[in-house]
């Protein structure tokens, strides 16, 4: 049986995720710094802020075929009043942790012969954000994306993103009205994606795409961002 691991596994996408590759055998572990009453496979309470304990982490799950970064925060704070701390925690959890995961994971998938790795990106790397931080690092995660599959590619490592544009989770529902009605503003069909077609596409990267398919950024935001 092979093994995924989902971050932010306990809500939105990363639950769908999480149900998607359990609901084709897969053996999941699924990673939070809090579950709510509902989990798949296998929970880790693990807070990804903790950036140096991640190797650790990483060498006592064992092997592992495919890595999902899913976890983000994002702050609704004016642009021109984010306090440091949320700076940080947005380039923590959003940026350096999928980095250091995919360091990590890595080393094991090299001598495993190859492996998948999936980062969730967003159409907001691409169009800018109301939140700066949280754009920014999603536009970092993509090119860190094409960066890793390059390296990898000599290990049969495939590196792939998919960038969703607005998502019917936690996250989207705490957004003020406003904000909402501009990002749905240019989606075709008039309603948000659901978590599963996020997590249909995520899979599809992280279990049988072809192995030609890497450094690929692949679009769920039906016309949101067209490119």
């Amino acid at each position: 049986m092979k093994t995924v691991l989902v971050t932010g596994a306990g809500r939105g996408i990363g639950l769908a995720t999480a149900k998607k590759f359990s609901s084709m055998g897969w053996h999941v572990l699924s990673l939070d710094k809090k579950f709510d009453d509902f989990f798949v496979g296998e929970s880790i309470d693990f807070d990804l802020r903790q950036l140096e304990k991640i190797p650790n982490l990483i060498d006592g799950l064992g092997p592992i075929d495919t890595l999902i970064n899913n976890a983000a925060v994002l702050f609704c704070d004016p642009v021109d009043a984010i306090p440091e701390d949320h700076i940080k925690e947005i380039l923590d959890v959003n940026l350096l942790a999928p980095a250091r995961l995919i360091e990590s994971v890595s080393k094991g998938m090299k001598a495993q012969g190859g492996g998948r790795i999936v980062s969730v990106g967003s159409v907001s790397a691409f169009t800018g954000h109301p939140d700066l931080w949280y754009g920014a690092t999603k536009a970092a995660l993509l090119n860190l994306t094409k960066s890793y599959a390059s390296h990898l590619a000599r290990y049969n490592v495939l590196v792939n993103a998919v960038a969703p544009g607005p998502t019917l989770t936690k996250m989207y529902e705490a957004l003020p009205e406003s904000r909402k009605d501009s990002v749905m503003s240019s989606v075709y069909s008039g309603r948000p994606c659901l978590p599963d077609e996020v997590a249909e596409t995520v899979f599809w990267l992280g279990a049988v795409s072809p192995a030609y398919v890497s450094g690929t950024t692949v679009d769920v935001n039906n016309g949101s961002y067209p490119r």
